[in-house]
C-alpha cells in the first residue's frame, strides 16, 4: 500500500519543498526512501522530523561525546527527561528546553508554553513537577522593545507556573546587546517520582491502540519546529500564528490524569505532543519500541472543522499527550480522562508491519519504512573554524585599558556593578513568581546560590540551579563551557549539596557559519571535561541553533541545570550574612585575570581578553571542601564569587536579605595584585563564606591543600562597608549599595512602553 495526494493538496514543487525548509538534497534522500513522489503531507511531516529542532541533524555527533553514564542515573539522554536516583526508592526527573524563537515574536505566550511543555515532559517520566526553574537573556534594558520582552516573558512564566500550582523557585537572568533582537527563554522543571513508576514514551505490545489524550487539536503552532530552526528576521513577525497558546488550567488536570494513568496498569507509553505535535511523539514512540504503528486522523478530536491531515499531524496545540494503552483497556483510560474532564480517543494501533502509515479515514495519506523516518534523518558534519575577530579580541591587553577618574573610589565601580541588570538583584522579577506553593521551598530565589527543595517524608533536599556565561564562551568556548559546568557545581556546593549530575540548553547561532559551530564543538566539549572532572553525567537537554537576528548571532550560551543532594536539610544554608561578629573567608585565591569580565563591559564598554582559567581539578577540591565545612556545621553563609568577582560577592552576601543588610570590614592589603582585578576580576574556582570558627575552616581548607583567607568581619543591620585595599582604607553606607543592587530594575522597567508604538510589533498581546 502506498500514499497518495489528497484531492486539492498542491503539487510537490521545488519551491514548495524550499518553503518547507527541505534542501534538494533532503528532498532527494526523501524519495529515495520512499521510492516516489511524496504527498504534500508526507512533505510536511518530514519538513518537522528533519528540522534542526526535532532531527539534532548538525549537532548529533558532537553530543555523542558527553558523558552521560552513572550508577544513579536510571534514564539518560533519548527519553522525555533525564532520571536519576536520590537513594530509598525515590528519584528525580529534569529536563531544561527552549522557547526562544516563539517569545521573541510573542513573549507571553511563547514563554507560557514554554512552561507547560517542559512540565509535560516530567510529569511523562513518572513524576510529579516539584519545581520549576529559568534561564532568559535580553537586550539592553535601555530599549523599550526588550522592556516589551521582558514584561512578557516573565508574565508568561508566571501565570502559567502560577496556575499550574508548582513553584518557580530559581534561575538566572542575562542584558546584554548580543540578545536585543534574538532573547533566550530557557524553562527547567524538576519532578520527584518513585523508582517503580519509571515509565518510557516507547510503544509496545502489536494490537495496543494509540490514543489521543487532554486538548483537541486546533491549527495554532504548525510548523512551530521548523519556524525555530531558521534565523530570526523581520518577517518572523509573520509567523506569530505559529507561536502557540497555552491553557494552564487544562495543563494541570492533563497533569494529574497522567500520572493516574501511569499508576493504574493501563497504559504502556506516554510521550507529550510538543515540537512537531502528534507527527514527533508517534513516530518516536514507534522507533524507539521498533514497531509500527498507523494513525487515522479522521478519529483525533480537533476544535476546528476542516482540519486536513497535514494540519493535524503537525499542530502544536497545547495540554495533549500520546498513549499507547493496554488492549482492552481503552475504557478505562477514557474513564480516567472524563474524571479529569479531559478527552481521550483512540486514533490508532500498535502494527507489526514495520511501516509508520497515517489515513484520512480509509485513504492512506503518508507512509513511511519502518523506522526510517526518524532514523534516515540526515546528520551534517559542518566545518568548524573560530573567528578572527573572536581571536583578536581575546588577544587583547585589557590591562592596558586606562581606569576612568571616577574609579579611585573604587565603591564608584561597584555601585556601577551592582546596577547593572545582569547583576542586580532580580526581585522585581522573582515576586511575579510563586515560589513557595507546596511549602516545600527551604531557599527560594535570590537567597541564595541555588535554590533548595524539601523531599517531603524524608530529610533529605535538593539544590536546583541554572547557570552559564555567554561572554565567556564567546570570547573561548571551551574554557566558557567548563566554566558553565562547575561555576553551577559552586552554586549547588554553595546550599551544602553533593552535585549529581546536569541537563543542558545549548543555545548558538547558525551551524552552517564555521565560526558558529566551532562555538558549539568546543562549548560541548568544556562541557564534558567539566562534567567528567566533577562526576556530574549529563541526562538530557536541548540544542537550539538559529539564535542570530538581522546582523548578529547571540552569544553561544550552553546553559547548564544542575540537580545536587543534601543529605540533611537542616544543614542547608543560604548565601546571606546572618550573625555580626562572624569572620568572612574567601576559599580559593584571587588572580590578576581581568578579561571577559563585567567590570569591563559596563564600565569600559568592553568585550574583550581571555576568561579566566577553569582549574577543574581545584573546583572538585573547592566543591569538597565546602562540603565538609558546611556538613560540620561551621559555614553560616557562602556565595561563590562570578560575575562583578570578590567585591560584587562581598556586597551581595551583605544585602541578599533586603529587609536586613549589614556592613562588613575587609582587609584585602595582604594581596599584591592590581587594585581592579583584586575587587572585580572574576577568577574562577573562589567562594566567600562567613563562620564563627575560621580556624577550623582555614584547617579544613589545608587538608585538602585549598587556599583559603581571612578577609574580615560581618558588621550590624545598616553598618557601613569598608575595604582596606593597599594602603587605602575605603567605606561607604551599606544603604548606598542597596539603593543599586535593589532598585536598578525596577527603576528601569517603570519606563516599561504603554503603547505598541513604543515597543510591541503590531497586533501583539501583553
Amino acid at each position: 500500500m502506498g500514499a497518495t495526494p489528497r484531492p486539492g493538496d498542491p503539487a510537490i514543487t521545488p519551491a514548495l519543498v524550499a518553503d518547507h525548509g527541505l534542501t534538494a538534497d533532503e528532498y532527494d534522500r526523501l524519495v529515495a526512501m520512499l521510492g516516489r513522489t511524496p504527498t504534500l503531507t508526507e512533505v510536511g511531516i518530514i519538513s518537522a522530523l528533519w528540522s534542526e529542532h526535532c532531527s539534532y541533524k548538525h549537532s548529533r555527533p558532537v553530543l555523542r561525546t558527553l558523558p552521560t553514564k552513572a550508577p544513579h542515573v536510571l534514564q539518560g539522554p533519548g527519553e522525555n527527561a533525564g532520571v536519576i536516583s536520590i537513594g530509598d526508592g525515590l528519584a528525580i526527573a529534569f529536563k531544561i528546553e527552549s522557547h526562544n524563537h516563539p517569545s521573541a515574536v510573542e513573549p507571553y505566550q511563547g514563554a507560557a508554553t514554554g512552561v507547560g511543555g517542559i512540565l509535560r515532559d516530567v510529569f511523562t517520566m513518572g513524576a510529579r513537577p516539584i519545581a520549576l526553574l529559568n534561564s532568559l537573556r535580553f537586550g539592553s534594558l535601555e530599549s523599550p522593545r526588550v522592556r516589551w520582552l521582558v514584561a512578557g516573558v516573565v508574565k508568561g512564566i508566571g501565570d502559567y507556573g502560577n496556575c499550574v500550582g508548582i513553584p518557580t523557585v530559581a534561575g538566572e537572568v542575562v542584558f546584554d546587546p548580543s540578545y536585543e533582537g534574538n532573547p533566550l527563554v530557557n524553562a527547567m522543571c524538576v519532578g520527584l517520582l518513585k523508582e517503580s513508576d519509571l515509565i518510557r514514551a516507547k510503544a509496545q505490545g502489536v494490537g495496543n491502540p494509540v490514543i489521543a489524550v487532554g486538548a483537541r487539536t486546533g491549527r495554532d503552532g504548525i510548523h512551530g519546529a521548523a519556524f525555530a530552526s531558521e534565523d530570526l528576521s523581520e518577517a518572523s513577525e509573520a509567523k506569530r500564528p505559529q507561536v502557540q497558546v497555552g491553557d494552564p488550567f487544562t495543563e494541570k488536570l492533563l497533569l494529574e490524569a497522567s500520572l493516574e494513568l501511569i499508576t493504574s496498569g493501563h497504559i504502556v507509553a506516554i510521550q507529550d505532543m510538543g515540537a512537531a505535535g502528534l507527527t514527533s511523539s508517534s513516530a518516536e514512540m514507534a522507533e524507539r519500541g521498533d514497531v509500527g504503528v498507523t494513525i487515522d486522523t479522521t478519529k483525533v478530536p480537533v476544535r476546528e472543522p476542516g482540519m486536513t491531515p497535514y494540519e493535524i499531524l503537525l499542530s502544536e496545540s497545547q495540554e495533549r499527550m500520546l498513549v499507547v494503552a493496554r488492549r482492552g483497556h481503552e475504557n478505562e483510560v477514557r474513564a480516567i480522562l472524563e474524571k479529569w474532564d479531559l478527552v481521550a480517543e483512540v486514533i490508532g494501533e500498535v502494527i507489526a508491519e514495520p511501516v509508520y502509515r497515517v489515513t484520512e479515514g480509509s485513504k492512506v495519506v503518508a507512509e513511511f519504512p519502518g523506522s526510517r523516518l526518524v532514523t534516515d534523518c540526515p546528520v551534517y558534519h559542518p566545518e568548524a573554524r573560530e573567528g578572527e575577530e573572536v581571536q583578536r579580541l581575546r588577544a587583547m591587553d585589557v590591562h592596558a585599558i586606562a581606569e576612568r577618574p571616577e574609579e579611585s573610589d573604587p565603591f564608584w565601580t561597584l555601585e556601577q556593578l551592582l546596577s547593572s541588570p545582569t547583576i542586580a538583584s532580580k526581585t522585581w522579577i522573582h515576586r511575579q513568581y510563586d515560589s513557595t506553593v507546596r511549602g516545600q521551598t527551604v531557599v527560594g530565589p535570590g537567597h541564595g546560590d541555588a535554590a533548595v527543595v524539601r523531599i517531603p517524608g524524608t530529610t533529605k533536599a535538593i539544590a536546583l540551579k541554572t547557570d552559564c556565561n555567554g561572554r565567556y564562551v564567546y570570547l573561548e568556548p571551551r574554557t566558557g563551557g567548563r566554566i558553565a559546568v562547575a561555576e553551577c557545581a559552586r552554586n549547588v556546593a554553595c546550599t551544602g549539596a553533593r552535585p549529581m549530575a546536569i541537563t543542558n540548553c545549548l543555545n548558538f547561532g547558525n551551524p552552517k557559519r564555521p565560526e558558529i559551530f566551532f562555538q558549539f564543538r568546543e562549548a560541548v566539549g568544556g562541557m564534558g571535561d567539566a562534567c567528567t572532572a566533577l562526576g556530574t553525567p549529563v541526562t538530557g537537554g536541548n540544542v537550539s541553533f538559529y539564535n542570530e537576528s538581522p546582523g548578529r548571532a547571540v552569544f553561544p550560551t550552553p546553559t547548564i541545570g544542575m540537580v545536587g543532594l543534601i543529605d540533611h536539610v537542616e544543614q542547608s544554608v543560604g548565601g546571606a550574612f546572618t550573625t555580626s561578629g562572624d569572620a568572612i573567608v574567601l576559599l580559593g585565591e584571587p588572580t590578576d585575570e581581568l578579561g571577559a569580565s563585567e567590570y569591563l563591559s559596563r564600565i569600559h564598554g568592553v568585550t574583550a581578553g581571555a576568561p579566566p582559567r577553569c582549574d577543574l581539578e581545584r573546583e572538585r577540591l573547592l566543591v569538597d571542601v565546602l562540603l565538609s565545612a558546611i556538613g560540620a556545621g561551621l559555614v553560616r553563609s557562602a556565595h561563590d564569587c562570578s560575575d562583578g568577582g570578590l567585591a560584587v560577592a562581598l556586597a551581595e552576601s551583605a544585602m541578599m536579605n533586603a529587609d536586613a543588610p549589614r556592613g562588613f570590614s575587609v582587609d584585602l592589603s595582604a594581596f599584591t595584585l592590581p587594585s581592579r582585578a583584586l575587587l572585580f576580576g572574576e577568577a574562577q574556582g573562589r567562594v566567600v563564606v562567613s563562620t564563627p570558627d575560621p580556624q577550623a575552616v582555614l584547617q579544613v581548607a589545608a587538608q585538602r591543600g585549598l587556599p583559603a583567607f581571612v578577609l574580615g568581619t560581618v558588621g550590624g543591620i545598616g553598618e557601613d562597608v569598608a575595604f582596606q585595599v593597599g594602603s587605602k582604607r575605603h567605606t561607604t553606607s551599606i544603604a548606598r549599595l542597596a539603593t543599586a543592587f535593589h532598585d536598578s530594575i525596577p527603576n528601569l522597567m517603570a519606563r516599561v512602553a504603554v503603547s505598541s508604538d513604543d515597543a510591541a510589533p503590531a497586533g501583539s498581546t501583553r
